[in-house]
């Protein structure tokens, strides 16, 4: 298994901000949710996550077709600093109303009060959790936090007989989904034949 890294989110960030001319931060923003949107993917962060890696793995997740919520941009009213019981409000009516919930597991996440909060109401809610590792440098096995091993993790692979790289969801070497299949439930995790 192969892991997404700092520099490969970082470049697809900068692809797309050299692209439209406006940092990272910025296009983040413009993705403003509506109250009652539906989507694919809670992308749970730690708010101390560089703005550049945020983009990046939204960015990788959008080009599979994937809508994404990420709760400081979409509901930029929200503060992570301030825990309230009407941003836990807003939080929980986001989790709802997403398919997915995919943990950004980095160096930044253990600063975070609200994503093993999120984490645990999204899988009591729904169950359809992912971690995204991203290392700093190429990585092979996942070593996170010992809760985070209960859930399938996020790697990068190219299939056989194709030279472009897919997400995929994985419990182990052999039992794993395409990433876009699963998040949109027409694929589930299970053992393939090598």
């Amino acid at each position: 298994m192969t892991y997404l890294t700092e520099s490969e989110v970082r470049a697809r960030a900068s692809r797309i901000t050299q692209r439209v001319q406006k940092t990272a931060g910025r296009v983040l923003s413009e993705s403003v949710a509506s109250a009652d949107q539906k989507v694919d993917v809670f992308l749970s962060h730690s708010s101390a996550e560089p703005e550049e890696i945020l983009l990046g793995i939204k960015s990788l997740l959008e080009d599979l077709g994937l809508s994404v919520y990420v709760d400081k941009y979409s509901d930029s009213h929200l503060s992570p600093d301030t825990v309230t019981k009407a941003t836990a409000q807003v939080l929980r009516g986001r989790m709802r109303s997403s398919n997915t919930l995919l943990y950004i597991y980095s160096q930044h996440s253990k600063q975070s009060r609200w994503m093993p909060w999120e984490l645990g109401f999204f899988d009591g809610l729904k169950g359809a959790v992912g971690v995204i590792p991203v290392t700093r440098n190429q990585e092979h096995t996942f070593k996170g936090e010992e809760y985070l091993n209960l859930y399938p993790d996020v790697d990068v692979a190219k299939m056989q007989g194709d030279e472009r790289p897919y997400l995929w969801i994985n419990e182990s070497a052999n039992t794993y989904a395409r990433l876009d299949l699963w998040v949109k439930g027409s694929a589930k995790i299970q053992t393939r034949q090598a």
